[in-house]
């Protein structure tokens, strides 16, 4: 006879850990064509708008790693 506790194996769920790789490469290429794009517009600007433009980028790494960090435990 089967155990009515056993916890039914979900398809939705080994769907989801399949494409979840693969929507992480997408967000990632997305990603990088913006941050080139970026670099080069800003490159053309000048120095003074490079600085800050690094000091931003800076903080919004270490925003969404702190995020990433704090929501995935």
């Amino acid at each position: 006879m089967a155990d009515a506790t056993a916890t039914p194996v979900l398809a939705e769920d080994a769907l989801l850990g399949l494409l979840l790789p693969f929507w992480q490469l997408v967000i990632g290429a997305f990603v990088l064509v913006v941050l080139v794009l970026s670099i080069g517009r800003l490159a053309r600007r000048g120095p003074s708008r490079m600085t800050t433009a690094l000091l931003v980028t800076a903080a919004a790494i270490a925003g969404l790693a702190t995020i990433g960090v704090l929501l995935q435990g």
